[in-house]
């Protein structure tokens, strides 16, 4: 069986407190959700990249499936779908099918699957990206940030990009939007300074858990309120 993800953007221009609630509330009814195997809410750093400073404007949410259907329903008629509707002002839905995940989030592998993936990508590919800091690293990864931003910035073939996380400081993580495969090993393996902070991520042991993710995008729907 292969699992099925969707990652969801809210941008609120009004509202963020209510917003804000949401991180505390919202996920105590995940568990009710029918066929969601793993959630998650999410708060955004400032700009495109990792920030110190929170994103109040935009929240993510995460979500796998059992099956797209499961997914479908829940976008379209779920009690949590219409709250958010009447308070974002733009809502966008990124619809993902899991090419290569190793590492863990929360003591597993969520977007693992069981169906092996032979074919090449040809489209456009997505990047998820997440870690919990140990304590006493945190002033040594977030000296590293800036050129990490850098990095990305300058990257040949990325469309987006933004730091999405739990909880600010200890629980980070990111997600990108890349041309093709051929942009994310350009960039994961032909770029200096992303190739030393990999380096420097091993040698300072800055993660306590850490994952990586590739995705094909199927589908990219934005719906202006």
């Amino acid at each position: 069986m292969e699992n099925y993800t969707t990652v969801t953007l809210f941008h609120f221009k009004k509202n963020k407190f209510w917003a804000f609630k949401q991180m505390g509330i919202a996920p105590l009814s995940f568990h009710k959700i029918p066929g969601l195997l793993f959630g998650k809410l999410m708060g955004t750093g400032a700009g495109s990249g990792f920030s110190l400073f929170p994103d109040f404007s935009t929240y993510a949410f995460l979500g796998v499936w059992e099956n797209p259907n499961a997914a479908s329903v829940f976008l379209e008629d779920s009690n949590f779908i219409k709250k958010y509707k009447k308070n974002i002002i733009k809502i966008r839905t990124l619809f993902l099918k899991p090419i290569q995940s190793h590492g863990r989030w929360d003591g597993i592998n969520p977007f693992e699957s069981k169906i092996e993936n032979k074919e090449t990508p040809k489209g456009k590919i997505v990047i998820i990206t997440r870690a919990t800091l140990r304590w006493q690293r945190l002033f040594s990864f977030w000296r590293a940030v800036p050129r990490a931003s850098k990095a990305i910035e300058r990257a040949v073939g990325v469309h987006y990009y933004k730091g999405i996380g739990e909880w600010p400081f200890i629980q980070q993580a990111t997600i990108s939007i890349w041309d093709n495969i051929n942009a994310v090993q350009n960039f994961a393996y032909k770029q200096k300074a992303h190739a030393d902070i990999v380096k420097e991520t091993r040698k300072k042991k800055w993660y306590k858990e850490d994952l990586f993710s590739r995705f094909e995008l199927l589908e990219d729907i934005v719906h202006e309120q």
